[in-house]
């Protein structure tokens, strides 16, 4: 039970994409007009993945989820549920009987697609009908279209798998994102000149087709820089299928290990290269420099 009154957003928000975005800013709305405290109700686990007992490859991490949403829309207030047995099992109504008793609910923000509660059973008709009944309010948010496309973090998976990375991000609405903290590397990066940071994708989160990204680095202190992006298992110089992302930041000296840092994706310049050497690794890496630096500035 809590003495905090919520507009609530309902949903999973994988990618927090431009059809989240519609149902976050009618969140923001009515928090501004009835003094609400806007909110995020979401799960630590994608409900799919529990049902089928088959993973659900994800867009970010629960962390990059709730960056994000705090980043674009300023919404602090992002609860994680855990997904379990109970969940999977909890009828439709009580679900909604639940938000309102725990969390406060006095007005729920969903789209047009979203079930919830024992075997998806939750709709929006349903979820209207339980709101009226509660005398709670509710919106449904219809489906977002961009160039005749619905907006989904479906077609968004298939677009970071395929390394179409630009429209991936219309899509998105933001650059496609990776938060992760710095580990220790091979240091190979150091011996040719060009050292990088090394980090990893999260379990179950999707990794984006093998190759190099035009990124943007933010290193936590707010501090941004240029960066070049190597995701992939580096055939050059490493036998292992351990899929890493190093990232060299342009004009950047320091030690960033157990730093935790943000890469932001904005295009893939070229797929991952077997070369014949470190010779001809040293010298592609700095081409990707040079690359990445006249993409930033001809934006």
């Amino acid at each position: 039970m809590t003495d905090k009154r919520r507009v609530i957003a309902l949903g999973f928000f994988d990618g927090v994409h431009i059809g989240h975005s519609a149902l976050l800013e009618r969140t923001l709305v009515v928090a501004r007009e009835r003094d609400l405290i806007p909110s995020v109700i979401t799960f630590d686990t994608h409900p799919m993945s529990f049902v089928t007992g088959k993973t659900v490859p994800l867009i970010n991490s629960a962390e990059d989820r709730a960056g994000l949403i705090h980043r674009i829309f300023g919404i602090d207030d992002v609860i994680f549920l855990r997904f379990e047995a109970a969940t999977a099992h909890m009828p439709w109504d009580e679900y909604v009987r639940h938000l309102t008793d725990e969390f406060g609910a006095v007005y729920l923000v969903a789209g047009h697609d979203h079930r919830f509660g024992y075997r998806g059973e939750g709709d929006a008709d349903k979820l209207r009908a339980k709101c009226a009944e509660l005398g709670i309010e509710c919106d449904i948010i219809p489906e977002v279209k961009y160039k005749g496309v619905t907006s989904s973090s479906t077609i968004i998976r298939e677009m970071l798998i395929a390394g179409d990375i630009r429209q991936a991000n219309e899509y998105l609405g933001h650059p496609h994102v990776l938060t992760d903290t710095v580990r220790t590397g091979y240091r190979l990066g150091r011996t040719l000149g060009t050292p990088t940071i090394n980090m990893r994708f999260a379990a179950g989160v999707l990794v984006p087709a093998y190759g190099v990204y035009a990124t943007r680095v933010y290193l936590g202190d707010g501090a941004e820089r240029m960066g070049v992006t190597n995701i992939g298992v580096r055939p050059t110089v490493a036998d292992s299928d351990s899929v890493t992302a190093e990232t060299h930041i342009l004009n950047f000296r320091g030690n960033l290990y157990g730093r935790n840092v943000r890469i932001e994706f904005y295009e893939r310049t070229r797929p991952e290269i077997r070369f014949s050497g470190t010779d001809e690794l040293r010298e592609r890496i700095h081409a990707d420099c040079r690359d990445v630096e006249a993409y930033f500035n001809n934006l």
